[in-house]
């Protein structure tokens, strides 16, 4: 309010200071048209004027300019005050940073003070105890303080070589970690195989959907003969010329899909039919499990072996584990530890042998009771193969414990063949167990012939000796099947449990 009191006096001012001459002026200019003679008074009127007006119009020029001139170093001590006030707040943040920052400082030296009373006080107990130990050692002999001396320095040496024994340790370990991962990543990546993931069905193709009425037979003759005969299911369903053979069993699977289709091929269907197409169809699966074990040896580049050896592992052709087939899998075995051998400068030959033959027990694993590992071990060494050799395969799951080289490369081996992704399937190879394990159940029930668990577990056929077991005896074994199963099985649903007690009597008219 104060500047522009005093603007507007300024104004005032210079208005009064520009009307003073221009009154002046104008009082000469009357005076000099007065003694001036024979001037026109009119003309001398309007100079006058005309005089007047550009004074006016200077004065007012003059007033603007400076009104402006004040304005604007109005507006530039506004702009400074505004800056001052800026410059005071950021003085102001700055105090308060710097009174923050010495807080954390003294906080620190707090700190600092408690940590040097503690290591004060710690240093007092060390003088006290090396006043006491001096003490001690002042009423010891010459002897005596030489023992004294040898054995703290025996106990620092001890200490220091444990130090130097765990860093080297850490570092051989370190080291033998490193070259592990390299010959592992060098022994998988030169080996390419084919993943192929077994399943528990297999379709059998049909000339024509009236073979699937020839195949049921009346009234379900044909198909019964067959299901009982094979230990499978048989799915005849809507799908178009063809039918399905369902069984967890590869080996089942494989004869009863043989079987159909040797049938099929021969026209006559019925159960004397698919039993003698059943024998052939056995002595074929025979032959191809040969035929697949010799392959295996000529693909592995193992020259010899047993001839029942060779067999045993064809056999492996027809069994899965967690949904990997398990001869795919000992030949991907043998490759990896062969190539595993030879990055370690060790004699491939024993080493590809024994993960060759390492899952062998599982040919005969259903039939024999213990470890596979074991089993194996025991074949192989009854079949002539060399200690180590034997040593590799029961040893490959730790039911004994390795003690040589082979014996750990074949485990490697064994583990990189499993664990690689989409080598094995969980969810199946428990399946399996399952149904396995009911038919085990039951094989243990005197009488038993054959056992065969279909419909996914939920049927399960059981073939007895119709000398040992009477009709009555068969009323009563299938009850107690029924509460073993419930005893020792968990299962969703419920599991229809028949007995078959089938007698037949067969001669020949000459």
């Amino acid at each position: 309010m104060d500047t522009t009191l005093f603007v507007l006096g300024g104004i005032g001012l210079i208005a009064i200071g520009c009307l003073i001459p221009m009154l002046v002026m104008y009082g000469r200019l009357r005076r000099q048209v007065v003694d001036e003679r024979g001037v026109d008074v009119d003309t001398a009127r309007r100079e006058a004027q005309r005089i007047l007006g550009r004074a006016e119009d200077e004065g007012r020029a003059r007033a603007e300019a400076y009104r402006e001139r004040e304005e604007a170093l109005l507006e530039h001590r506004k702009l400074e005050a505004a800056a001052s006030e800026e410059r005071l707040i950021q003085r102001e943040r700055t105090l308060e940073q710097r009174a923050s920052n010495l807080a954390q400082r003294e906080q620190m030296l707090l700190h600092r003070e408690a940590g040097v009373s503690e290591l004060q006080g710690e240093l007092d107990e060390f003088a006290e105890s090396a006043r006491a130990n001096l003490e001690r050692i002042s009423a010891l002999d010459a002897r005596a303080a030489r023992e004294e001396l040898v054995e703290q320095v025996r106990d620092e040496a001890r200490r220091e070589a444990m130090l130097l024994v765990r860093d080297s340790e850490m570092r051989a370990r370190e080291e033998a970690d490193r070259r592990a991962r390299r010959i592992l990543a060098t022994a998988i990546e030169r080996l390419s195989t084919e993943v192929v993931m077994e399943s528990t069905v297999s379709a059998v193709p049909l000339p024509g959907e009236e073979m699937k009425g020839r195949i049921i037979g009346r009234e379900g003759r044909n198909i019964r003969a067959f299901e009982s005969v094979t230990g499978v299911n048989l799915v005849v369903d809507e799908t178009p010329e063809m039918v399905v053979v369902s069984c967890f069993d590869p080996v089942r699977r494989e004869i009863a899909r043989i079987t159909l289709e040797k049938l099929i091929a021969d026209g006559r269907i019925h159960p004397a039919a698919i039993e003698d197409m059943y024998a052939k169809a056995q002595a074929e699966v025979e032959q191809s499990a040969r035929d697949a074990g010799e392959w295996a040896l000529l693909d592995v580049g193992i020259s010899r072996m047993h001839p029942e050896l060779v067999t045993l592992l064809g056999r492996l052709r027809y069994r899965t584990s967690y949904g990997q087939n398990v001869l795919n899998h000992l030949v991907e075995s043998a490759h990896i530890a062969g190539m595993l051998g030879a990055e370690l400068g060790v004699d491939p030959v024993p080493i590809k042998r024994a993960a060759f033959l390492h899952d062998i027990g599982k040919a005969v694993s259903y039939q024999v009771e213990g470890a596979h590992a074991l089993i194996g071990a025991e074949i192989a060494r009854r079949f002539g193969e060399e200690a180590p050799v034997v040593h590799g395969i029961e040893a490959h799951h730790n039911d004994v414990e390795p003690r040589t080289l082979l014996a750990i490369l074949v485990q490697a081996a064994d583990t990189v063949s499993a664990a690689r992704p989409g080598a094995r399937r969980v969810e199946l190879a428990s399946h399996v167990r399952r149904l396995e394990k009911m038919e085990d159940l039951i094989s243990e029930f005197d009488g038993v012939e054959r056992v065969f668990a279909m419909q996914a577990g939920r049927e399960v056929r059981v073939v007895v000796d119709p000398v040992s077991v009477t009709d009555l005896e068969a009323s009563d074994l299938v009850r107690r099947i029924s509460r073993r199963l419930e005893r020792d099985l968990r299962y969703p649903g419920q599991i229809e449990v028949t007995v078959i007690r089938e007698l037949r009597v067969t001669d020949y008219a000459r």
